[in-house]
């Protein structure tokens, strides 16, 4: 097709949230090729590297047999290669769409990649993501703004091996029970209630098993679990209604997430909010996609207890993409994310000059005792 569009959806990545980050690229794989864009789907296995395929099409292709037939490849420039004897330029990218949860993909190495190869992107940049990736940084970042945060603090597994005993009573300065949640990892995994000491070090223990890092929070026993996104599209920055998501466990876990039918996840959209707490949800959501300058979609989470909402965290990859936050249809989720894809097609960032000093080319660093000169 003339003028077709070329966008490069990448998705899995050596990550605990491998599995969930595959449905989600392969999900807005078709609904991008179904708008007539050419979607390449690019996987990124769990051993590392990069790889795709024309028969990829749906969730059932990433089964270990299937898989094997995938062709590996390399990006060069905007180009997608082939690698190996073989190598052939396959496909020349005009955007890219992150849709990796977790790991390297959502911490801004992906991104970085891109800007590295000249690749417009449709995904928030480096250093939001990897700010928001961190619990610890993200909880500094929404204070910073004056956002409200839960009681916490941060734990090295460092600090945990030399000083157990005072982590555990700085922790229990909160009350029981308390969360433990490793600080870059999402979708509930690795995270624990812990209702007294021996399970409080057992949480300890799962965390640094996963990730190098932990947050201690609060619990609130009447929370609410609030979501809300927000994206740029016509150069505006567009907020949703909040979401509420129904919980019959202490925490959102994995498997009321994931797992079991999408229709049978009770949730409430909009939710059922007092209007003043809505609006304050959806004001801080704003706030920090513009003074981050985010661009590309986000879902802030939230905690409401009592009359106060608390940032709980940013995903910059949400699940779906949170389409379903913007439209309840398919083909307003597909409208939705085809806005993504135009926004980074029809707004690309202008690159900025770089300074050439030209002191390489002057006599006076020539020598090897020139090192030495400051």
């Amino acid at each position: 097709m003339k003028n077709q569009k070329t966008v490069g959806v990448f998705f899995g990545g050596i990550s605990s949230e491998h599995e969930i980050s595959v449905i989600t690229g392969m999900y807005a794989v078709n609904l991008l090729r179904t708008a007539g864009y050419r979607a390449v789907p690019v996987y990124l296995p769990r051993e590392g590297g990069m790889a795709t395929s024309q028969s990829m099409r749906g969730v059932e292709d990433f089964k270990q047999p299937l898989r094997e037939k995938f062709t590996p490849v390399a990006l060069e420039g905007k180009n997608i290669v082939r690698t190996g004897k073989r190598r052939k330029v396959l496909y020349s990218l005009d955007c890219a769409l992150n849709c990796c949860h977790g790991g390297m993909g959502e911490d801004g190495t992906l991104s970085a990649l891109f800007v590295w190869n000249g690749i417009p992107n449709a995904s928030p940049d480096t250093p939001v993501s990897a700010i928001f990736m961190n619990k610890e940084y993200s909880q500094i970042a929404a204070a910073g703004l004056g956002i409200p945060i839960a009681r916490s603090f941060a734990v090295s597994e460092e600090e945990w091996r030399k000083n157990g005993t005072g982590v555990l009573a700085r922790a229990e300065e909160f009350g029981y029970p308390v969360i433990v949640k490793p600080s870059r990892l999402g979708s509930s995994i690795g995270v624990t209630v812990a209702e007294d000491e021996a399970r409080l070090k057992e949480a300890f223990e799962l965390a640094f098993e996963l990730d190098r890092g932990a947050l201690v929070e609060e619990y609130f026993a009447d929370k609410r679990d609030v979501n809300c996104a927000a994206c740029r599209i016509g150069g505006e920055v567009s907020v949703s209604p909040c979401e509420e998501v129904f919980s019959a466990e202490k925490i959102l876990t994995f498997a009321e997430k994931y797992e079991g039918s999408p229709a049978a996840r009770p949730s409430a959209f909009p939710a059922d909010l007092p209007e003043d707490t809505a609006l304050k949800i959806r004001e801080y959501t704003k706030t920090i996609y513009e003074r981050f300058h985010v661009r590309g979609v986000v879902r802030a989470d939230f905690l409401v207890a009592g009359d106060k909402a608390y940032f709980n965290e940013l995903n910059t990859v949400p699940g779906s993409l949170a389409g379903y936050l913007f439209g309840g249809s398919l083909t307003a989720v597909r409208a939705f994310v085809c806005s993504l894809v135009e926004e980074c097609l029809t707004r690309p960032e202008r690159p900025k000059q770089t300074v050439q000093t030209g002191i390489l080319n002057a006599d006076i660093f020539s020598g090897g005792k020139s090192c030495k000169r400051r």
